[in-house]
């Protein structure tokens, strides 16, 4: 079972002081390069894993799209995601990521944000989302980037002209890695991007793109606390096809 870190109170109270949870999709930057990822959402079968509050459900059926399934295995998250929802056409779901299974040619688009660094057994995750997907049908997803989660002590360090760096220990060796926050002992599962591309060629998806994101000038411009996100990539963004 995942560590359903997201039910931990500590945690859960910190979350929801994020500017993605107060402020939606726009109050995360890396949203934009993500939409500009999934295909026109009309008329669309969505599954939306690890749904969190909702709000790209919500979204998506704004763009028109049919039907969104959205899943995810915190009580806390679904919650609030269902007292913010009045439609019909979502349909929230308590399922733990690691032994869901999932119903064969069900959708044309799966969508999943900030989710996949929390799996342990991402191959069979995967497995189910290609068996799940239409033929023809899209994967689109975010994951905190392998740089990020390999750090050596899970700390920043501050060089002498006040730059934030973000040391990388052992970054060949996969596996689970805890870290502090929000709370104490938060798992997530380190692997190298290439662990990642090669899954889901094994798989059988097609790869249309991979960003390793970064804030725009636009953005920094905005927001200049974000330039320190220019050092290294802290997300990386992919979409693939069944």
């Amino acid at each position: 079972m995942s560590q359903n870190i997201y039910d931990n109170e500590e945690f859960f109270a910190g979350y929801a002081k994020l500017p993605r949870s107060l402020h939606g999709l726009d109050g995360a930057p890396e949203w934009p390069a993500l939409r500009a990822l999934l295909p026109d959402l009309r008329d669309l079968n969505l599954l939306d894993l690890g749904c969190g509050y909702g709000w790209f459900s919500r979204w998506a059926r704004q763009q028109g799209a049919r039907h969104v399934v959205a899943i995810d295995v915190s009580e806390k998250m679904l919650s609030r995601a269902r007292a913010d929802t009045r439609d019909a056409a979502i349909v929230y779901r308590t399922a733990d990521l690691e032994s869901i299974e999932l119903p064969a040619g069900r959708f044309d688009l799966v969508y999943s944000s900030l989710v996949f660094h929390y799996i342990g057994d991402l191959d069979r995750l995967l497995g189910q989302v290609q068996h799940a997907l239409v033929p023809g049908g899209r994967l689109v997803f975010s994951a905190e980037h392998p740089i990020y989660t390999a750090p050596a002590d899970g700390r920043w360090s501050v060089d002498a002209a006040g730059r934030k760096n973000w040391p990388i220990d052992n970054y060949l060796n996969e596996g689970p890695r805890s870290r502090d926050w929000l709370t104490r002992g938060v798992v997530k599962h380190h692997r190298m991007l290439g662990t990642v591309i090669n899954l889901l060629l094994r798989l059988g998806f097609s790869l249309l793109q991979i960003n390793e994101w970064g804030p725009t000038d636009a953005q920094i411009a905005a927001a200049p606390e974000l330039a320190d996100e220019r050092h290294r990539p802290i997300f990386v963004l992919i979409a693939a096809q069944r």
